[in-house]
């Protein structure tokens, strides 16, 4: 048995076309989805994925703009733009690129944005939701990694989903999704003990702990689902997840491959999100 790959860049291209068929209808109703990207700082990443949003907003009809603000911003002034944002009705999904300079406290950074403009489902209000089962704009990994789910025929209802990891950006909000979905969800972290045997009784596998090549074979049950939120860089220079693809893919029944699988569905989820937004705020179906 060989495991069959989630494709993850074709399901995000498939969902990139219904959203453009959304932004099509909503033309005919003078709207447009609006996005702000606020970055602070130099760093390289960031400055890759905030490109990368504002191409996608691009392709897709969205209006965008990109706050490039220096490093030396203080917190004071980046939530005034903020602010700023929250009342400016062309805007219906902020983000602000994580990492931020030592200086700026994150929290208040996040608590600072509009509930309504939350594109990345962070704020305190928005995790609530997702908690009590509420509407909310979804964080948008762990809701790509449902779509994944779903859009190869492998519908958690009913099945043990193990996810290895704890975070509040992928392991928990991921498990409160699969619990929304109907499985049974076990979360596994660094002090869990015989890690590889619960992993082991998985149905669906969830991965997402920053660890290159963590899960071996030995570790998945004979036709598991694999989902590898994990990014990796070896010494070679090549990426990898946080599963041994090669050594795991033999035994899985799907899996996600690295780059390829979950990567890029987080920014096609970032743009649902904001199309959501836009579409609540001016209130249509």
């Amino acid at each position: 048995m060989s495991a069959q790959i989630i494709d993850g860049k074709r399901i995000s291209d498939t969902i990139r076309e219904e959203i453009k068929g959304e932004v099509a209808r909503l033309r005919d109703k003078d709207v447009r989805p609006g996005l702000a990207v606020v970055l602070v700082g130099e760093d390289a990443a960031s400055q890759v994925y905030v490109r990368n949003k504002a191409k996608a907003c691009e392709d897709l009809g969205f209006y965008s703009e990109v706050h490039r603000l220096p490093a030396s911003t203080s917190q004071d002034e980046l939530l005034a733009l903020i602010d700023r944002l929250n009342a400016q009705a062309s805007i219906h999904g902020i983000l602000v690129q994580l990492p931020l300079p030592g200086h700026i406290q994150e929290k208040a950074v996040i608590d600072a944005i509009s509930v309504d403009k939350d594109v990345d489902g962070f704020h305190p209000v928005s995790v609530g939701n997702l908690m009590i089962g509420d509407e909310a704009l979804l964080p948008c990994t762990p809701s790509g990694v449902i779509e994944l789910l779903k859009r190869t025929g492998n519908a958690p209802a009913g099945k043990h989903a193990v996810v290895i990891g704890r975070s509040n950006i992928v392991g928990k909000p991921v498990s409160m999704l699969l619990l929304r979905e109907n499985a049974t969800v076990t979360v596994c972290h660094s002090r869990t003990p015989n890690l590889q045997e619960m992993a082991r009784q998985a149905d669906i596998l969830v991965v997402a702990v920053g660890v290159a090549q963590l899960v071996k074979r030995d570790w998945v049950k004979p036709g598991a689902v694999v989902i590898d939120v994990g990014m990796n860089r070896l010494e070679n220079g090549k990426l990898c997840g946080d599963v041994d693809y090669e050594d795991v893919a033999p035994v899985a029944g799907w899996i996600t491959p690295v780059p390829g699988g979950v990567g890029p569905m987080t920014i096609t989820m970032l743009m649902l999100n904001t199309l959501k937004s836009a579409k609540r705020t001016h209130g249509i179906a």
